[in-house]
This record gives C-alpha cells, sequence and structure tokens, in this order.
C-alpha cells in the first residue's frame, strides 16, 4: 500500500508540478489543472486518466479504480484506491496523469531525462 508520503515522492521530480490544499484535499497541479488528488482520509486518490479508457479500466480492476463522482465524469479522471497500489504503479499513474496536462515540449525532455518514455 502507499500512501501520501509516498505520492509526493512520487511527484517530487516533476517539472511545474505543486502541491496545494483545497478544502481538506491535497491536490497535485500544473498551473491551474489538478491532476492528482488525494481524498481528507487517504484511502482514494482521483487522477487523471483517459475518458476513453476507463470503462476498462473499472471492468478489469474493480477492486483497484472506481468511477469518479457525478460531477467529475465530464473529465478525464478516475478514483483509485491507494491500498490497491505498488509505488511502480502508483508513480507510473502519475506519470501518465502528469503528462496529459503539462506541455509537450516539457513533458518531452523530462521523458528523454529519464531515459523510459518518449
Amino acid at each position: 500500500m502507499v500512501d501520501l508520503e509516498d505520492i509526493r515522492a512520487a511527484t517530487a521530480d516533476l517539472p511545474r508540478s505543486y502541491e496545494v490544499l483545497v478544502r481538506d484535499r491535497t491536490k497535485f497541479r500544473v498551473g491551474q489543472i489538478v491532476y492528482l488528488a488525494v481524498a481528507p482520509d487517504e484511502q482514494t486518490i482521483g487522477i487523471g486518466f483517459p475518458r476513453e479508457e476507463r470503462a476498462a479500466a473499472l471492468a478489469a480492476e474493480p477492486d483497484k479504480f472506481l468511477p469518479p463522482r457525478p460531477s467529475d465524469e465530464r473529465y478525464q479522471w478516475i478514483e483509485v484506491r491507494l491500498a490497491a497500489l505498488e509505488y511502480a504503479e502508483l508513480r507510473e499513474l502519475i506519470l501518465d496523469a502528469w503528462s496529459m496536462c503539462v506541455p509537450k515540449k516539457v513533458r518531452e525532455e523530462f521523458f528523454a531525462d529519464l531515459g523510459d518514455r518518449p
């Protein structure tokens, strides 16, 4: 199981990413775009996720993924149970969510430095 400290570690090196506290929810943003939000009880996170892949993820792993709140369904968003994640999967979900909202040039430079993504 991962926790808020693991989330902070996984986001620490992401360019333009920063943490804010909004109404008891820890959120991670690029500019004004939220790509990750931690529930107040720190048991689940909401995270940027391709809308067209959401139904497949929910069907394939219902113990891990939850649908977003009705008010968030229009967004590219999914809820995830932290107890169902290992750090490597958390990091991958975070990188994917961050990639969706950071400028292309920043994303390409970051992954070129990592050497593991295009």
